[in-house]
């Protein structure tokens, strides 16, 4: 079922009595068209009055009349109902009013799509004994609703998972986040599915483990180190040896 959709306009009078007091009386107007299909095939009008926020007399285009929830709001339905211009005007804002603001609404908010940002990342490191805990974020994406699922080889998860309620951003897109909790396994693939009405497909991204880092390690530094020196001490001692030899045999040669 989806969420019905709102479209009102308020019109407001303020009667204030200056008492040294920011004190007041609130007597508006809010009509209304509410509906929840695509084709307006259920679009009702409401025209409420409401004094202090209190609804005292209310036209509904599905009952046909005005009908009253105090004492006052009841003598002035009766009093409405009995002209038939007021009656009809109101009945014909269903195709005068609401339908044709609701398309409008349809046609520049509604139908619009922006597709959302989406990062993997991890939240914490695991090991063979210990799980891992990866996070894929969905960003900046209109509509609210989306689906977010774990793939693990290809196969949806459904346990290990928990996720956020669809947040809005206050601008119109919202952003939503998922966790999965696993055991890393040699040669498995971790993947997040995103459906969205943004995307002509469901857009699947991989989970790409960073590479280890390097872990120094002493003895095999020192190992190193040491053969490293022996290496030099060597080509040293050969150097030395060549250029002494190539000496005496150019003092034999003058002589």
């Amino acid at each position: 079922m989806s969420v019905p959709k709102l479209w009102s306009l308020h019109h407001i009078l303020l009667l204030s009595v200056f008492t040294g007091a920011a004190n007041g009386y609130y007597n508006y107007r809010w009509p209304q068209c509410i509906y929840s299909s695509s084709d307006f095939s259920d679009m009702v009008f409401l025209d409420g009055y409401y004094f202090n926020k209190y609804l005292y007399v209310q036209f509904n285009s599905t009952v046909g009349e005005f009908v009253g929830f105090t004492e006052f709001g009841v003598r002035t339905a009766e009093m409405w109902n009995k002209d038939p211009t007021i009656i009809q005007q109101l009945k014909a804002e269903v195709e005068t009013f609401c339908k044709p603001n609701a398309e409008l609404f349809k046609t520049a908010i509604h139908d619009k799509a922006v597709a959302p940002v989406v990062k993997l990342s991890l939240v914490k490191q695991g090991d063979s004994r210990h799980p891992s805990l990866l996070m894929c974020s969905a960003y900046d994406f209109y509509p609210e609703q989306i689906s977010v699922s774990w793939l693990r080889d290809g196969v949806v998860v459904t346990s290990d998972v928990t996720s956020t309620d669809k947040m809005p951003n206050g601008d119109w897109y919202h952003q939503i986040h998922t966790q999965l909790e696993y055991t890393p396994k040699a040669g498995e693939k971790i993947s997040c599915m995103v459906e969205h009405a943004g995307f002509t497909k469901p857009m699947i991204y991989d989970w790409n483990p960073p590479l280890p880092e390097f872990e120094w390690n002493t003895p095999l530094l020192f190992t190193a180190g040491a053969a490293g020196l022996m290496l030099g001490i060597i080509m040293a001692a050969s150097g030395f040896i060549y250029y002494k030899s190539t000496s005496t045999d150019e003092i034999l040669v003058l002589h």
